[in-house]
């Protein structure tokens, strides 16, 4: 299983707006193949600040699967305007704590 973390700097006082899309958003990600599970976090120190963790089952499944996708087209009509600056996306492996048999 792969994590994927970005984390989004959303524009001033677009929050709402942004979480409201996102709620939207949600619904295509969930049908992607290889697709488990996504959070979305929001920062208490820096409100216009969120944490995205989306699991995998590979990180093809992700970068070849969703992004590749028609789905992502509207994922990005969605979201991607709300971002300044563009996030970065990086992808992890669990190499320890929760379940030991994740870790393989």
């Amino acid at each position: 299983m792969v994590l994927e973390v970005a984390i989004l700097n959303v524009k001033p006082d677009q929050g709402d707006n942004f979480e409201r899309a996102f709620r939207e958003a949600s619904a295509i990600v969930s049908t992607a193949g290889g697709y488990v599970s996504h959070e979305l976090g929001r920062c208490l120190e820096q409100p216009d600040k969120y944490v995205l963790l989306v699991r995998w089952q590979s990180v093809e499944a992700h970068t070849m699967g969703f992004r590749q996708s028609r789905a992502y087209e509207e994922w990005k009509r969605l979201l991607h305007h709300f971002y300044d600056p563009f996030p970065t996306v990086e992808h992890y492996l669990q190499c320890a704590g929760g379940d030991p048999s994740a870790a393989t």
